[in-house]
């Protein structure tokens, strides 16, 4: 029995409803995916992913003073007010740990919560520092996959398409059969150029540069990072935690 795993390169391939069963990765390297890993890998009991800022300040109301941060950003840049921004740098356990963090994102939360719409199985967080794990859980669950890049603002973005291809060269090489989308065999391709030159995505990826003009290159250095996290982020009941 085949695996079926497709690669959606922009969240715009997501139906708004009606997903076939099937369970869904969602990438967003640069950076909300690579920030839930972090800061559940620190100690954070659990990360809510929301639409908007003011969304996400009407949840904060839900809990008690001290036990929520929110987190997020607008443009790449952090929101006013907000206790974090994106930065994976920031999460740490000295900030977060038994906290849980509203975030909203210009990108990743919103790929999460469209997933979550669409009626997916089961979701998991993936970016470029969990693959190994991300392609463990994929092999235990034994269900057809869709690997949904965030992309930037609607389109697609190299660094999230060389993740995910790195993640269906993994299940390649592991030995499950597997039938590949034409997109998925694309994306296997382009991560084959770059599994060993991660760190030309600094220059060859837009939304890198904009980090890099923003002064952020040590989140870069964190977002390229590979296979330094066990961990594999789930979404369930509007909630982003361990697996």
């Amino acid at each position: 029995m085949f695996l079926r795993v497709h690669v959606a390169l922009a969240p715009g391939e997501l139906p708004g409803e009606g997903l076939p069963p099937q369970n869904v990765v969602v990438i967003d390297v640069f950076r909300a995916a690579t920030t839930m890993a972090a800061a559940l890998s620190h100690g954070c009991e659990m990360v809510i992913p929301v639409l908007t800022p003011e969304e996400a300040r009407e949840r904060a109301r839900r809990f008690s003073e001290g036990q929520v941060l929110l987190g997020g950003e607008r443009a790449g840049e952090p929101i006013p007010g907000f206790d974090l921004g994106n930065s994976p740098l920031e999460y740490t356990a000295e900030r977060i740990a038994g906290k849980v963090v509203i975030l909203t994102t210009t990108n990743g939360t919103r790929a999460l919560l469209a997933a979550a719409a669409a009626g997916a199985t089961a979701i998991a967080v993936g970016a470029l520092v969990n693959v190994k794990a991300i392609a463990h859980w994929v092999e235990a669950q034994g269900r057809d996959l869709m690997l949904l890049c965030a992309g930037e603002g609607g389109s697609v973005s190299l660094e999230d398409t060389v993740c995910a291809g790195l993640i269906v060269d993994r299940l390649a090489t592991g030995g499950a059969p597997l039938d590949l989308s034409d997109a998925a065999g694309v994306s296997r391709c382009v991560a084959r150029d770059y599994r060993d030159r991660l760190g030309d995505l600094r220059t060859d990826s837009r939304w890198a540069r904009h980090l890099t003009r923003a002064g952020r290159e040590a989140d870069l250095a964190a977002c390229l990072s590979l296979d330094v996290c066990p961990l594999v982020p789930l979404l369930r009941g509007g909630a982003v935690s361990a697996a």
